[in-house]
C-alpha cells in the first residue's frame, strides 16, 4: 500500500478515514478529531506529513463527492478483517457539545492542558495499579503519582480489572490528550501478559493451605496482638468476632491501616451497614473503602456490594496477584451468605491469593483464623482486648514455622496464666 499524504487524507471522507484507521488497528480512532486522526494514520503508516500529491495542470484530480480518483479503491466501511479484533473501543455515554455528539470515553482536555505530573518519556516503562472507568477504558496509577491512560481495547483484550498491577511502555500525551498512553501491556500482576489465562475459572484452580504470612506491623496493642498471637496468611479466612461494643470495627480499621503498607497486596475494603461517621474515620486513616453502605440498606443490597468486591479480589488472585478484602460487617446477612463470602478466600496453586478479613458477632464455621474480642477489656481500656482462650489460627506453623508456633503457644499460655 502506497504512503498516503496529508493532502490526500485531509480531503477524504470521515468514513474512509475510519476504515483506514480500523485496518491499521488504531485504538479508539472514533473519538479522535479529524486532524488527530490524520496525524495518527500518517504516523502509523510511516508517511511524511509534508508530502504533496502530484498535481495535473496545477489542480488536484478529483471525482464527484470531493474524493480523488486515486482513493477510489479505499474501503468505505469501518469493518476490519473477521479474524481481527475491531480497533474501536466500546463507546461510553455520549454528551452534546457545540451542537454535535462526542464520545465521553477518554479522559481528555483542551490542547496544551495536560495533567500535572503525568508526563512520561516516549517508550518509558511504567508500572502501576489499574482503575477501570465506566466507559471501559482505564487509568494506570504509578507509584510516583503519574497516571497513564489505558485504552478500552487493551482492557478488553487482557480482561483487566480494578486492582490489576500492570506494566508496559508508554508514549507521551498528544494534542488534546490529558494523559500519556500505555502502548501495550507487558506484565499483569508480575507475570508476562501472554502467560496469563484470563478465561481460567477461579473455582477450578488448585487450592493450597495459607503458607505465607501477611506481615502486619502496628503500634496499636490489639492489632499487634492479632499479628503475633493469631497470625493471618495470604489466603486466610479471618473473622473478628465479639459482642456489640467489643471494638470489632475499630480493630478492623486499624488492621487495614497496617495492611496498607504490605507490599504487593491490593487492599479492598467494603463497609456494609456502617454508621455514617465511620466512613470519615476510614478515610482519615488512609484507607478509602471501595464500597460503603449505611445502616438503611437491606441485607440483599449489602450482600450484593460485598459480592462485587469479592469478585474483584477473585479475579486479581486468579491472575497471580494478592488481594485482601476487608468486610464490616457480615452481621445481618444470614449464615449461608456469610459462609459463602468467607469461603471465597484461598491460596491458589498458581501463586495468587484472596484473603478475607471480616467482622461478625459469632463465627460461622470454616474460618482459618478467629479473633475474639473481649467487651469487658475494651470497655475498661485494657488492651490488647483479645479473648486469648477463644482466639485461634489453624496450622500456624505453616505461617511462622514450628519454632514460631511454639513461641505463640508459650506466649498465649503465659498471658492466660497472668
Amino acid at each position: 500500500m502506497s504512503v498516503l499524504t496529508r493532502d490526500v487524507l485531509e480531503s477524504s471522507t470521515l468514513a474512509d478515514l475510519h476504515a483506514l484507521a480500523g485496518e491499521l488497528q488504531i485504538d479508539g480512532f472514533r473519538r479522535l478529531r479529524r486532524e488527530q486522526l490524520v496525524d495518527t494514520i500518517i504516523e502509523r503508516r510511516g508517511g511524511d506529513a509534508s508530502d504533496e500529491e502530484p498535481r495535473e495542470g496545477g489542480r488536484r484530480r478529483r471525482r464527484r463527492g470531493g474524493r480523488r480518483d486515486e482513493d477510489r479503491d479505499e474501503p468505505t466501511t469501518s469493518a476490519v478483517a473477521a479474524d481481527e479484533e475491531p480497533a474501536e473501543e466500546p463507546r461510553g455515554r455520549r454528551r452534546r457539545r457545540g451542537g454535535r455528539d462526542e464520545a465521553d470515553e477518554a479522559p481528555r482536555e483542551d490542547a496544551g492542558k495536560q495533567a500535572a505530573g503525568t508526563q512520561v518519556a516516549d517508550g518509558e516503562t511504567v508500572e502501576g495499579t489499574i482503575s477501570v472507568t465506566p466507559n471501559g477504558s482505564a487509568l494506570l496509577s504509578a507509584a510516583d503519582g503519574a497516571e497513564v491512560y489505558v485504552s478500552a481495547g487493551q482492557v478488553r483484550r487482557c480482561e483487566l480489572v480494578d486492582g490489576d498491577r500492570v506494566s508496559g511502555p508508554t508514549r507521551p500525551a498528544r494534542r488534546s490528550e490529558r494523559f500519556p498512553s500505555l502502548v501495550r501491556v507487558e506484565t499483569i500482576n508480575g507475570r508476562p501478559a501472554d502467560e496469563t489465562v484470563p478465561d481460567e475459572r477461579f473455582d477450578d484452580l488448585d487450592v493450597l493451605r495459607p503458607h505465607e504470612l501477611l506481615v502486619v506491623r502496628s503500634e496499636d496493642p490489639t492489632v499487634s496482638a492479632i499479628a503475633w498471637l493469631t497470625p493471618i496468611g495470604r489466603g486466610s479466612r479471618a473473622l473478628l468476632t465479639g459482642p456489640h461494643a467489643s471494638g470489632k470495627t475499630e480493630a478492623l480499621r486499624r488492621l487495614a491501616v497496617a495492611l496498607r503498607d504490605v507490599d504487593g497486596v491490593e487492599l479492598l475494603a467494603v463497609l456494609a451497614g456502617a454508621r455514617p461517621e465511620e466512613l470519615g474515620d476510614w478515610r482519615e486513616g488512609g484507607v478509602t473503602p471501595v464500597a460503603a453502605l449505611d445502616l438503611s440498606e437491606g441485607p440483599e443490597q449489602r450482600t450484593k456490594a460485598i459480592d462485587e468486591v469479592v469478585e474483584r479480589g477473585r479475579r486479581i488472585a486468579a491472575r497471580g496477584g494478592h488481594a485482601v478484602v476487608l468486610v464490616d460487617t457480615l452481621d445481618g446477612l444470614g449464615e449461608g451468605a456469610a459462609r459463602r463470602i468467607l469461603s471465597a478466600a484461598r491460596r491458589l496453586g498458581t501463586g495468587g491469593s484472596l484473603t478475607i478479613v471480616a467482622t461478625r458477632e459469632q463465627p460461622v464455621g470454616g474460618e482459618s483464623t478467629v479473633v475474639v474480642l473481649d467487651r469487658a477489656l475494651a470497655a475498661t481500656g485494657r488492651f490488647p482486648a483479645l479473648d486469648l482462650a477463644a482466639s485461634t489460627t489453624l496450622r500456624p506453623e505453616l505461617l511462622v514455622g514450628e519454632e514460631g508456633a511454639a513461641a505463640i503457644a508459650a506466649a498465649r499460655a503465659e498471658l492466660l496464666e497472668g
